[in-house]
């Protein structure tokens, strides 16, 4: 399955990228506006300057001299027209190469400067110099020098792209941190919705998306969310009251019915007796559902107290079909209690026995066990495949069954509106153990309808 795409994608890196590019684009052409990189002519590499530096030393009476390093011997190889200035804040001065006669005017002068970067326009470039003040073994020095020349084009390419590398993991550093909260912060009104929506439930009628600090982009989904949400409302509103209405309206006809059929001097008219019943246990079980939707009780039930009242009351119909019922509490400390609508499990039980004994249990057990309880029969079970398929409306075992088809749907809507659940699982000796759960009591009240 393909994964949904990711808004960290468009609303944080996107952007870091795209400051990145401007980033270095935008900061060459700076300095080369900066340097007037369109003047023309080269720069000389300041490299020279810690050479000549190094090279520099103090005799005995104070003089300054210079001294042949290796450092030194190469620059002259590779720059023949290498030539150099150096004065020390007393006056002192020495001079190596070619010095051109135009820097004479620098002499007595030159330790009063401190930076400066000399172009010249006339090939081969020999008025150009670059000066810097050093601080040496021989002392503060200022010099003037003129050595490997450098293209301005470069100098700007490399030293404005390699400062923009601290500048760009700032800004990564940065966006790394704020942005994400920043977004975060930006749809907290969606993830509030997202808590919202995983709340709807068919159980929490009437709910709604709140609108409240969400994005204007979003907003039309909320809306057109919600206004769905009122049409399910309204087409389930109009299906209960359609239930409801036909499940009264049939118990006046199923009266008469009844009473017509017990009445009846024909043996055969009165064999239709399990037939009506079967039509208004159907209709009693669509009241059933209906009134789960109009209100249910939050009281403190007594599993095992209900337990022996339905065996108690189910009793006499068993034994008269030569059945049984058994009702087995396992005391746990400490007491687990179980809230909710006594009626509504009452009306489970009922119809979990009666189940099993249609399905031709002979024994039934009626097991308590804190906050759960198991309907065990003895009867041929259900087929795995079929265990899930039975909680559905008008499901049947088997198509001639005398059931209603209803019983087990009513049970797990009933059970789910508690926020427990059921399932049916194979016994150890052959039948079905229908098992119910229920959620601790302080659960089951916070996601009560």
């Amino acid at each position: 399955m393909k994964r949904p795409p990711s808004l960290k994608w468009p609303l944080i890196v996107q952007p870091l990228l795209l400051q990145f590019a401007i980033l270095f684009i935008t900061v060459p052409i700076i300095v080369g506006m900066a340097v007037r990189s369109d003047s023309g002519g080269p720069y000389t590499d300041e490299r020279l300057i810690p050479v000549v530096a190094r090279a520099i030393v103090r005799q005995a009476d104070g003089a300054l001299a210079v001294r042949m390093t290796a450092e030194l011997t190469a620059l002259r190889e590779e720059v023949p027209t290498l030539w150099f200035m150096v004065e020390d804040d007393a006056g002192r001065r020495v001079s190596f190469g070619p010095v051109p006669p135009q820097f004479a005017a620098f002499n007595g002068i030159l330790h009063q400067l401190t930076f400066g970067q000399v172009r010249g326009r006339i090939p081969p470039y020999t008025l150009t110099a670059v000066l810097r003040r050093e601080n040496t073994p021989a002392g503060a020095l200022t010099i003037l020098g003129h050595g490997k020349l450098i293209e301005v084009s470069i100098i700007v390419l490399l030293a404005s792209n390699v400062a923009a590398i601290p500048i760009f993991a700032l800004m990564v550093l940065v966006s790394l941190i704020a942005i994400p909260w920043i977004v975060r912060r930006s749809l907290a009104g969606v993830a509030r919705i997202a808590q919202e929506a995983e709340q709807i439930d068919v159980g929490r009628r009437g709910m709604r998306l709140s609108q409240e600090q969400v994005p204007r982009e979003i907003a039309p989904l909320v809306r057109a969310v919600n206004d769905a949400l009122g049409r399910l409302d309204e087409g389930y509103e109009r299906q209960r009251r359609f239930i409801a209405s036909a499940a009264h309206e049939l118990r006046t006809p199923i009266a008469i019915l009844r009473v017509k059929v017990d009445a009846a001097g024909d043996a055969g008219t009165r064999r239709l007796g399990s037939d009506v019943e079967r039509i208004a246990n159907l209709a009693e079980q669509l009241l059933d559902l209906q009134r789960l939707d109009v209100s249910m009780s939050d009281t403190e039930i007594d599993l095992a107290g209900l337990a022996r009242q339905v065996a108690a009351d189910l009793a006499p119909l068993l034994f008269a079909s030569q059945r049984s019922i058994e009702v087995a509490v396992e005391q746990l400390q400490p007491q687990q209690p179980v809230r909710g609508d006594p009626g509504a499990i009452e009306r489970v039980l009922t119809n979990l026995v009666q189940n099993a004994i249609e399905h031709g249990g002979r024994h039934v057990t009626v097991r308590v066990m804190g906050r759960a309880f198991e309907v065990e029969d003895d009867g041929p079970g259900i087929p795995p495949e079929q265990r899930e398929r039975v909680f559905e409306p008008f499901h049947r075992l088997r198509p001639r069954s005398s059931g209603s088809g209803l019983g087990l749907h009513l049970v797990q809507q009933v059970i789910e509106r508690h926020g427990g659940h059921v399932s049916l699982l194979g016994a150890p000796g052959g039948g079905t153990i229908a098992r119910v759960e229920f959620r601790p009591a302080r659960d089951a009240r916070s996601g009560a309808p």
